[in-house]
């Protein structure tokens, strides 16, 4: 049976030092109190979403004991649901690390027109609100799902500038019809992400288990070899200085994953296995 979004987090903050119970109380979305607004300067097209990253972090008095207390996460919800007006913008070139790719695209969409984008989006603020709960500080890449861009290479130095601990990158894939599943995908090493390797694929290790047990999506029968692949082509994962993977939570043209893809309560359980992946990998449990 699987467990819903709060019991997979209360599992994770079990396992933990008694200093990290209270978050179990705190888990669920932010309050006004618990979370604060900033931004940091960055630029970007006229018509684009500001550069500028949504940041929360808690100020509760009890963060202390929180388990994520005075870590950063990094979170990157993929594409921009604006994307779809200003191809212009999103089409011009960038250098990804290893070659020149296009700042960014539209994104997939299920057989109904549920985006990827507004799925990615969903996922995230979701992600924010329980890692806020948990004591953590927040970088987040776009602030709403109106926008164009950030470009992919933009979205990777918003990251690296904030220092993050970890990162993840949120996205659906667009595969072929009958396939299905989740695949998490984790960097080669380049030169400026050479030292965060080893902990991107450990951190890799835990998004995927933590998916498998919480989720009610399965690792991908038709891409990668066991929930994992390794890419080499993808500005996000080229150019991290943080422990970051990049996840395809499901495959959008497949009808059965399309239906979880587009429901709410199952982007609550996603966005509850990657806090719970999150906590096990900062807190040294994985």
């Amino acid at each position: 049976m699987r467990l819903n979004r709060r019991e997979a987090i209360t599992l994770a903050l079990a396992a933990l030092p008694c200093a990290g119970c209270a978050a179990a109380q705190k888990l669920g979305p932010a309050t006004a109190g618990e979370s604060a607004q900033a931004t940091v300067p960055g630029s970007q097209s006229p018509s684009s979403e500001p550069a500028s990253p949504s940041i929360s972090s808690s100020a509760s008095p009890s963060s202390v004991a929180l388990p994520l207390a005075g870590k950063v996460v990094g979170i990157d919800p993929g594409h921009n649901g604006g994307n779809f007006a200003d191809p212009g913008f999103i089409n011009q070139l960038i250098w990804n690390g290893r070659e020149q790719e296009t700042c960014d695209t539209t994104g997939t969409q299920t057989d109904s027109g549920y985006t990827e984008a507004l799925f990615n989006f969903h996922v995230a603020s979701h992600l924010r609100d329980d890692l806020v709960a948990a004591g953590a500080t927040v970088v987040m890449t776009r602030k709403t799902n109106n926008g164009v861009g950030p470009c992919v290479n933009h979205r990777a130095e918003i990251i690296n500038a904030a220092r993050a601990d970890v990162a993840i990158d949120i996205h659906a894939d667009g595969g072929p019809s009958w396939g299905r599943g989740f695949t998490v995908l984790e960097p080669v090493a380049d030169g400026p992400n050479d030292k965060v390797i080893r902990d991107s694929i450990r951190f890799g290790a835990s998004v995927r288990d933590a998916l498998l047990k919480y989720s009610s999506m399965p690792q991908s029968d038709y891409y990668g070899q066991d929930g994992v692949v390794f890419r080499n082509d993808l500005a996000g994962l080229n150019l991290t200085t943080v422990p970051k993977v990049l996840v395809e939570c499901g495959n959008m043209p497949n009808s059965t994953d399309a239906a979880l893809l587009a429901s709410r309560s199952f982007q609550r359980e996603i966005a509850g296995a990657f806090t719970t992946a999150i906590i096990s990998f900062l807190t040294g449990q994985s």
